[in-house]
């Protein structure tokens, strides 16, 4: 099992920045590949970034330029610059194993809230 605890959030006025962070712990040996998503009210969960063992980065295309993900050791973070309203949502960290048919086995924190707001 792996345990995600995520951190961060909060209000912020349009413009500012947060940076979220997420620790995981436990057989984390097997996660290859992690995430942050978001769920804002009424709309379904939607993937914000993704990182992989080997570094490489993905980014809606909502938030690019925006946003920044990185990780060390056992953290994830997720540095958000230029804040909009419409990025109010509860932001959940995701670790995954991967395996080479595409399949995964996915681990899910409880989520941070972010509200931005003036």
């Amino acid at each position: 099992q792996v345990q995600l605890v995520e951190s961060g959030g909060g209000l912020v006025q349009p413009g500012g920045s947060l940076r979220l962070s997420c620790a995981a712990s436990g057989r984390i040996s097997r996660i290859n590949v992690m995430d942050w998503y978001r769920q804002a009210p009424g709309k379904e969960r939607e993937l914000v970034a993704t990182i992989t063992s080997g570094g490489t980065t993905n980014y809606a295309d909502s938030v690019k330029g925006r946003f920044t993900i990185s990780s060390d050791n056992a953290k994830v973070y997720l540095q958000m610059n230029s804040l909009k309203p419409e990025d109010t949502a509860v932001y959940y960290c995701n670790a995954a194993t991967v395996y080479s048919d595409a399949t995964r086995v996915n681990y899910w924190g409880k989520g941070t809230l972010v509200t931005v707001s003036s």
